[in-house]
């Protein structure tokens, strides 16, 4: 149980050490360039996230239409 604390979210002190050591790797010029990829690649993850979505929910519907076609078939026989 008490390792469950130990993963949780940073805390204040933890975030001031954390961007402290990335503006030491990186320097005050490489951020911008460093945050604008991570913004793009988290677009892209939300693209690909929102497609699959879609593809589920298409998915979804095309059973469901399958099953009220199918429906009719079986009350008549």
């Amino acid at each position: 149980m008490s390792t469950l604390f130990l993963f949780g979210m940073p805390g204040g002190t933890e975030l001031i050490v954390i961007i402290f050591v990335v503006l030491l790797l990186f320097g005050g010029r490489k951020i911008p360039e460093l945050m604008r990829g991570l913004g793009q690649g988290i677009r892209e993850f939300n693209r690909a996230r929102a497609s699959v979505e879609h593809e589920i929910k298409q998915g979804i519907k095309e059973e469901d239409r399958k099953k009220i076609e199918e429906e009719p078939k079986e009350i008549t026989q």
